[in-house]
């Protein structure tokens, strides 16, 4: 397996309060991700916090860079327009010379984040399932005919084709509803807030699902995202952790420490994950400092084993 591990902003931004140097601040965070050698930069949507817009955000970060791969954590696709998305990606595709890892959700359960996308919950799903095979045909055929219950379109055509032919679809969510997705349409999955444990069996019906559709999935497309803390982790999301999952220890979702990091990514190893996301929990005094410390004890890990 090839491991490859990047960095991810999360929801909170590069900054939790926007400031005169949010420019400076963001350049260089992507600088410092290309110059220690990480595999990639992931920016998460989220319409109601202060993280730039993925597309935009990634844009930037693929003009300052030749290496660093481009993914979102996910980009919520109910409520937007498949044809112009279609369009839109692919030209980020082919203006970073191929280094797009488009990744797709459904969206969080929350009232004011689903408002801004118009899209009743019920029909998050059916409009997800109709718009990602359309873009995955704008970005190979020629022309497309389709007619469907929510999108028609004859003879259309999107140009340019992104470079890779097509991108890689990553799929995030650990619902079963969401597991039989990934197997059905996504070409990775790259889930959050699991255990290594909970992550492996859903490995297995996310393979069942794609079997079922008479589809594979390519062994070394099953990632996660690593959300951390330095010394702890944060009252916030030990609040969220009890919450949603009651009885687990907070670690187990949240590592501590570059040592905790290590750990968890040895135990997704083992259970067949090759591509990691790390995403420290809350702001660090410095970037440049935590970037070259997660440097110095995580990325000994990238490699082939």
């Amino acid at each position: 397996m090839k491991i490859r591990i990047g960095f991810g902003l999360g929801t909170q931004g590069i900054q939790r309060e926007p400031g005169a140097d949010a420019a400076n601040t963001f350049a260089g965070f992507v600088d410092a991700l290309e110059k220690h050698g990480f595999d990639s930069l992931w920016l998460s949507e989220r319409i109601t916090g202060p993280a730039p817009d993925p597309v935009v955000g990634l844009a930037v970060a693929a003009g300052r860079t030749t290496k660093l791969k481009l993914g979102m954590s996910v980009m919520v696709l109910p409520g937007r327009n498949p044809v112009l998305l279609a369009k839109e990606l692919a030209s980020l595709d082919v203006l970073s010379a191929g280094r797009l890892l488009p990744a797709f959700g459904l969206g969080v359960v929350q009232p004011a984040e689903q408002q801004a996308f118009g899209v009743a919950p019920g029909d998050r799903g059916p409009w997800f399932d109709e718009a990602l095979p359309l873009i995955r045909r704008l970005w190979t055929e020629d022309s497309v005919d389709h007619v469907g219950p929510r999108f028609t379109y004859q003879g259309l055509r999107v140009l340019p084709k992104p470079l890779q032919s097509p991108p890689d679809i990553w799929l995030g969510g650990s619902a079963p509803s969401g597991l039989r997705r990934v197997g059905r349409f996504g070409d990775g999955w790259l889930p959050s807030f699991m255990t290594p444990r909970e992550a492996g069996e859903g490995r297995v019906a996310v393979e069942q699902a794609a079997a079922r559709a008479g589809r594979t999935i390519d062994a070394e497309h099953f990632g996660a995202l690593v959300f951390y803390g330095r010394d702890k982790v944060p009252e916030r999301l030990l609040a969220l952790v009890a919450t949603r999952r009651p009885g687990l220890d907070p670690t187990e979702l949240i590592p501590v420490g570059f040592d905790g990091v290590r750990r968890a990514i040895e135990r997704f190893i083992d259970v067949g994950f090759s591509k990691f996301v790390l995403v420290r929990a809350d702001e660090p005094e410095s970037w440049a400092d935590e970037l070259a410390e997660a440097a110095a004890e995580i990325l000994p890990l990238q490699g082939t084993r």
